[in-house]
């Protein structure tokens, strides 16, 4: 029973001694590029409001030359999954968000009428919360964000057709105080 103890101990200790570095540079290592940011940068934003995103200053809310100033994501029929083509700019308002720590956002998701009520309620929450966790991955505090559904209750578009439907599909970032 010793030696069975004694050559699991010894596995173990060879393959943590296998796990180690040596420092040097193999083939397909991925070189990492410090670009001198300060601490706690996100996406390049700095105390100055000026990142990877641009503007990053309260003002730049309302500059439709922003991207912060495009505040509706959409979503697919019946999906919570964030679009490709929107990543970046939930990426900019978490940019924002990050940069500056006093404000407050309310993600507001929403879905069109088909389906039950109790359903689109939960989808609309199912697409807030999808914001609020991109949001939160790329730094922003998790009291800066609050979430509420709407279903199909408060509708962009009326109508009965895709083009309404696609248009009611979404979620809202509105900006406490702004």
């Amino acid at each position: 029973m010793k030696i069975v103890k004694a050559v699991a101990v010894a596995l173990v200790l060879g393959w943590l001694a296998g796990c180690g570095t040596t420092g040097g540079k193999k083939e397909g290592d991925v070189a990492v590029e410090d670009r001198g940011g300060e601490a706690g940068d996100t996406y390049g934003a700095t105390t100055t409001g000026v990142g990877a995103y641009g503007d990053l200053s309260i003002e730049s809310l309302n500059d439709p030359n922003s991207p912060l100033s495009q505040r509706v994501i959409y979503f697919a029929f019946d999906s919570s999954e964030v679009a490709e083509q929107d990543r970046e700019l939930v990426n900019a308002h978490a940019a924002f968000l990050a940069a500056n720590p006093t404000v407050n956002v309310s993600v507001e998701g929403h879905a069109d009428e088909r389906g039950a009520r109790e359903y689109n309620i939960g989808l609309g929450d199912h697409r807030a919360q999808s914001i609020r966790r991109m949001l939160e991955l790329q730094g922003v505090a998790p009291g800066q964000i609050t979430t509420v559904s709407y279903g199909e209750e408060k509708p962009a578009v009326q109508g009965h057709d895709e083009s309404a439907w696609s248009m009611n599909r979404r979620v809202e970032l509105v900006y406490v105080g702004y």
